[in-house]
């Protein structure tokens, strides 16, 4: 490792955090095939993470003066007669910003973690107590109908699921049409797309203000609505989804839900209707999302490979 590799990882990590996320976001592609681009999302999130890490540990072993067996020592402040002070200082600083972000990542995962399911338990109780189904059906399903006028449809993620619908809902929809949001609601719920939420959330919240994009959450949630959406259209087909959504474009949800409706609905039912093979534009996103996290990889594995056994067998 050198102060030129720190550099490189560094400005990976920039790239990959800040302008990739915001060119991707504006893209229309992603809408054609929603699984490879989510796939591309978390290469690049996770490739971001990995060269911010990669870039603080390169500048960890400029700190360790190697000994007169070729092993680094623990020994940082006898370098600073070879790097000089500023430089040391410098040094210092971005492997403690790493060292920082890492705790902060920590930090956040679990924050989020279990903050998003103090607030799924206690809207989970509430809609169990407004439930206006027989208690016989209630206590065999987890879909949950509510006393309101609004069109209302969201799910509950967890080990206890809930799929929630208002009785306005219900009397605004065909049959058809509330099979088709149901569908929607319980691919949210059997996917697990609340974990792939969660995690760009954490990851949002780590990194600093200054170099992250604010697209990436937002872009993310738009694709696993429309991968919900594309399961839903499998069972019913795009017209009793349409529909559906178009009712149900209004309705609020809590915090920790995911709402079949919201701000991206026209974006949604637009592209219901288009036709094409997505499969070039998928084996792209796939090839690219490898390249991202293995090119990365292969560049820090094989530094520290070198050094590992420098450190062994020298």
């Amino acid at each position: 490792m050198n102060p030129t590799t720190a550099l490189a990882f560094a400005l990976m990590a920039l790239l990959l955090a800040g302008p990739v996320p915001a060119v991707l976001a504006r893209a229309t592609w992603p809408y054609r095939a929603p699984g490879a681009a989510l796939v591309l999302w978390q290469a690049i999130a996770i490739a971001a993470v990995l060269s911010a890490f990669s870039s603080g540990l390169a500048i960890a072993t400029e700190l360790l003066v190697p000994g007169t067996d070729g092993r680094p020592t623990t020994a940082p402040l006898a370098e600073i007669d070879a790097l000089g002070l500023p430089l040391w200082i410098a040094y210092v600083v971005v492997f403690a910003i790493t060292i920082l972000i890492g705790a902060k990542l920590i930090y956040s995962i679990a924050a989020v973690a279990v903050r998003t399911r103090r607030r799924r338990a206690r809207h989970r109780m509430l809609v169990d107590l407004l439930d206006r189904r027989e208690p016989t059906r209630s206590r065999s399903s987890n879909l949950r109908v509510i006393e309101a006028e609004e069109p209302i449809a969201y799910c509950l993620p967890g080990l206890r699921q809930r799929v929630v619908l208002s009785e306005g809902t219900l009397a605004s929809l065909t049959r058809y049409e509330v099979k088709a949001i149901l569908m929607h609601e319980r691919s949210h719920l059997r996917a697990r797309h609340d974990l792939v939420l969660e995690a760009f959330t954490a990851v949002n919240e780590a990194f600093p203000l200054v170099v992250r994009s604010k697209s990436a959450l937002g872009s993310v949630q738009l694709l696993v609505e429309m991968l919900a959406d594309d399961a839903a259209v499998k069972v019913t087909g795009p017209t009793p989804l349409a529909r559906a959504l178009v009712t149900c474009a209004g309705s609020s949800a809590p915090m920790g839900a995911l709402a079949a409706g919201g701000p991206h609905t026209l974006t949604r039912i637009q592209r219901l209707s288009a036709t094409g093979s997505a499969v070039p534009v998928a084996a792209a996103a796939y090839l690219t999302s490898v390249a991202i996290l293995v090119v990365p990889t292969v560049a820090v594995a094989a530094p520290w490979l070198v050094e590992l056994k420098r450190l062994f067998h020298g």
